[in-house]
């Protein structure tokens, strides 16, 4: 990794300790050519950073990378103060911004799944006292204890997730019909300011990572039709995984919709990079095949420069300032073009007595046409595919018509 992307690194860190509370007093890097399994960055850099938390009277250490239970010990122990990485720092954060109780039962069940491995030694002072054959020491006894009451929390936080799932699968029953679609990116790319922009949500805002955790849907029209348009948790490098596994609900609202606006920061200089992290996160989720489209955002901030170059990068991208409204048109027209890719049309043929399909059909597609007669309804729809042949399925019987790509 070059110097550059090093400090950028080193400067990703620093917000995230801000937005935790805490004031950076300095910045440590070191080059080595392999890790100290004992204390990460060995002996010799370990006492350079104690005398560096004595001088500037730190009480917090803060690793840009993951640290063992045993490499934290250790480095307690030759810096005189507490360590933590950058998990645990993400997750703390986590836990601060956490609102709902969906976030805050996410976010404890993160937090439960990282601590569970690390318990060991944990109790110290408890060590065993005596030996013999199946004799445990006091300290022993409470290890165990510890993960047995961990665990036992964390099936009950995965029932309690379990039905905020089935709650929102109920929600999205009543939104079927209704084109989706759900704002994804980096932390602090402007997703938030884009659905206030665009919905007139007023979600909360503000340029710190990780400003909201739960997920926001509001509806707006797009040439006379309804789209709903979701705000999602925002991405970062060296995500902790068990945050990404505990925020998987969240991130159905993603998995449910019809497209993708993969908003960026055009205007920061990590820009590909941070670019890079969120299709691997959705990669990860298995949430990239299906049609993507790209927001760069920010342009009011990015030098003319900066964005040209995105402009070649990304020739299909829509440029916008969300602060100040810029470019919302073009976005609009390209939410247009996304509505309408993939659509076909379609003739069902309903009983007219069956008022339960053809309530399903009205729910479920934009209804283009309705023809009563002869105790039937002829109805002409627009849908997905997938969901013109799940409703077609309702027919009473089969009705010649041209399935045709929506324009």
């Amino acid at each position: 990794m070059i110097r550059e992307d090093v400090e950028d690194h080193l400067e990703e860190l620093a917000r995230l300790t801000e937005t935790a509370g805490g004031e950076v007093v300095d910045r440590q890097v070191q080059e080595r050519a392999r890790l100290d399994a004992a204390t990460f960055v060995g002996r010799g850099k370990a006492q350079e950073l104690a005398a560096a938390c004595r001088g500037h009277r730190a009480d917090l250490a803060i690793f840009d990378d993951d640290l063992s239970p045993a490499q934290v010990r250790n480095l307690e122990k030759l810096l005189g103060t507490r360590v933590i990485d950058r998990s645990t720092l993400i997750l703390d954060i986590f836990a601060r911004r956490a609102r709902s109780r969906e976030a805050r039962t996410q976010v404890e069940l993160a937090r439960l799944n990282y601590l569970l491995p690390r318990l060991t030694r944990r109790w110290t002072h408890l060590e065993r006292q005596e030996g013999g054959i199946g004799v445990r020491g006091i300290g022993e006894t409470q290890i165990e204890l510890d993960r047995r009451i961990i665990r036992r929390r964390i099936d009950h936080l995965k029932e309690d997730l379990e039905r905020v799932v089935k709650g929102r699968q109920v929600r999205r029953e009543g939104r079927r019909g209704v084109m989706q679609g759900a704002l994804i990116g980096y932390t602090n790319s402007g997703k938030s300011t884009l659905l206030n922009a665009l919905t007139h949500a007023e979600a909360f805002v503000e340029d710190r990572l990780f400003a909201t955790l739960d997920p926001l849907t509001r509806r707006l029209e797009i040439g006379g039709r309804p789209l709903l348009l979701s705000d999602t948790v925002g991405f970062i490098r060296k995500l902790p995984h068990h945050l990404v596994a505990s925020f998987r609900s969240t991130l159905e609202e993603a998995a449910q919709a019809d497209f993708l606006l993969h908003v960026a920061d055009v205007s920061h200089p990590q820009m590909a990079e941070q670019m890079a992290v969120t299709s691997e996160v959705l990669s990860s989720l298995q949430l990239d095949n299906r049609p993507i489209l790209i927001v760069l955002n920010k342009i009011d901030s990015a030098e003319p420069a900066a964005v040209e170059r995105a402009r070649r990068l990304h020739p299909g991208a829509v440029l916008v300032s969300a602060a100040r409204g810029d470019g919302l048109d073009g976005l609009k027209e390209a939410l247009a073009g996304l509505m309408d890719h993939g659509l076909v049309q379609r003739a069902i043929r309903l009983r007219s007595a069956d008022l339960e399909a053809i309530s399903r059909v009205y729910a479920q597609s934009q209804v283009l046409d309705a023809q009563y007669h002869d105790g039937y309804v002829d109805l002409t729809i627009r849908a997905s595919r997938e969901r013109a042949s799940a409703l077609g399925r309702l027919g009473c019987e089969a009705v010649d018509a041209v399935e045709e790509a929506a324009r």
